[in-house]
């Protein structure tokens, strides 16, 4: 059974940073994808980054040149880097991992950006 955890929410303030984790189940080259997703409660949940077997990156327009999806395949964990944050940042983030076209989710990790 796949299993996503994030790690690394929290409160931080404007212009601040943080690092999301994400710890997959299993080897993390077994995925096609995998990715961070956000959502603010009553808002769809959006795609932030995402990084693919080839180690191929996209992201979210706004979040470019600010946050950074990295993998560590020795740790099967995958990692946001979040810098020069902003009050719009703050939302639910999730993990997610695409396998043989079954989207697998984490719980989620809170992210909070004071102004």
């Amino acid at each position: 059974q796949v299993q996503l955890v994030e790690s690394g929410g929290g409160l931080v303030q404007a212009g601040g940073s943080l690092r999301l984790s994400c710890a997959v189940s299993g080897s993390i080259f077994t995925f096609n994808a995998i990715a961070w997703f956000r959502q603010v409660v009553g808002n769809e949940r959006e795609l932030v980054a995402a990084i693919t077997q080839d180690s191929s990156t996209h992201y979210l327009d706004s979040v470019k040149g600010r946050f950074t999806i990295s993998r560590d395949n020795a740790k099967n964990t995958v990692y946001l880097q979040m810098n020069s944050l902003k009050p719009e940042d703050t939302a639910v983030y999730y993990c997610a991992a695409d396998l043989r076209g079954v989207r697998y989710w984490g719980k989620g990790t809170l992210v909070t950006v004071s102004s």
